[in-house]
């Protein structure tokens, strides 16, 4: 059993999403050791998918290194909306066809059989093709908990085919997917793995991402990967990853980091508030008038302590980043505020337009 303070415990965390001041080189190497970079439509200042790259590579970080490395390279891949290291394909391709569905879900799948089958038909004759070319012959609609999907069956079609692993996204068009066949996307297998064996596999990767989660956590998804561990002042029972582990000892020097409320840091929110004493709610989806740091409030991250929330949007027309508030969460010493609003100085700079309303 390893005994961690809580220092170390926030520390290994931190480097593991590798927003200590050793930054990574380039994308490839941040979803190799993230495993998922979220993909979404919500662009207040940038698309999920862009400022998590840049939050951990800074400047060498430019948005057309992303596409090349999944349309062009094939070094990542696009899977039940992240981008995810080709490394991983063995495990998920193993995993996908026993994916666990709901009931509803699982009846709408067998009421639209044959809808399903053409669209693996025309996919296997026409594609790759956006989901706009391909005609919806659904006989039942797909629900959620807020109600239709829409008229058009075919996106939904698609991505439950997508999450079974019976058909890929290819590329975009913009932010419009392009389906294909999985082996015309991904390669041919070469040998199947064992789904238990891949799952373990999926759950130490997940470990590695988080360095250190809570055992048999639905948030985190580590199982019992890795090692034991207890963390001072929790009653928790943790897993550890052993490589970060084994770095604990070093000093990965402190950084400011300015996440997107998507970032896969901020994901596991018990683990959030149990080692950083920080809980984090996005008021994305609250009323105006319940809001207290904004809409979408992206929080800062200052060495291994969450100081406050950056409340800010890029204007309309795209010329400004307009700051309307750095709410600081706990109270800075000069060097880490200056710290804070030079990121957030940083983040202009990075988009490219003049940083409004703060000084």
């Amino acid at each position: 059993m390893h005994r961690l303070t809580r220092d170390e415990a926030r520390r290994i965390a931190v480097r593991a999403q590798l927003l200590d001041a050793d930054r990574p080189g380039d994308v490839v190497e941040v979803a190799e050791q993230i495993a998922a970079i979220k993909i979404d439509p919500t662009a207040v200042i940038a698309p999920s998918e862009q400022s998590i790259c840049w939050s951990r590579i800074g400047w060498a970080y430019e948005p057309g290194q992303l596409s090349k490395a999944v349309e062009g390279d094939r070094l990542l891949f696009e899977y039940d909306g992240h981008f995810r290291p080709a490394s991983l394909l063995p495990a998920l391709r193993a995993v996908m066809p026993g994916r666990r569905l709901g009931g509803s879900t699982r009846q709408y799948l067998e009421s639209n059989a044959a809808f399903r089958a053409e669209i693996l038909r025309r996919l296997e004759r026409e594609g790759p093709l956006p989901a706009s070319e391909i005609p919806d012959t659904s006989v039942v609609q797909a629900k959620n908990e807020s109600g239709w999907y829409g008229a058009n069956q075919v996106p939904r079609m698609l991505e439950l085919l997508s999450y079974l692993g019976d058909v890929a996204i290819s590329g975009r068009i913009g932010r419009q997917r392009v389906w294909d066949l999985p082996d015309r996307v991904y390669g041919a297998r070469d040998a199947e793995m064992d789904p238990a064996d891949a799952e373990d596999v999926l759950a130490a990767r997940r470990l590695q991402a988080f360095g250190i989660a809570r055992e048999k956590s639905s948030w985190s998804g580590v199982g019992t990967a890795g090692e034991p561990a207890e963390v001072e002042g929790s009653a928790w029972r943790w897993r550890v990853d052993p490589e970060a582990l084994a770095a604990r000892g070093d000093d990965p020097g402190g950084r400011a980091a300015i996440l997107n409320p998507y970032d896969r840091m901020l994901f596991d929110r018990p683990r959030l508030t149990e080692l950083f004493e920080f809980t984090y709610v996005l008021e994305q989806f609250k009323p105006k008038h319940q809001r207290v740091y904004g809409y979408f409030a992206h929080p800062i991250l200052a060495g291994d302590r969450f100081v406050g929330l950056l409340d800010a949007a890029l204007d309309k027309k795209k010329e400004n980043l307009v700051v309307s508030a750095v709410h600081e969460l706990v109270p800075l010493d000069d060097d880490e505020r200056e710290m804070a609003h030079a990121e957030v100085r940083d983040l202009g700079e990075w988009l490219g337009v003049p940083v409004r309303g703060f000084d």
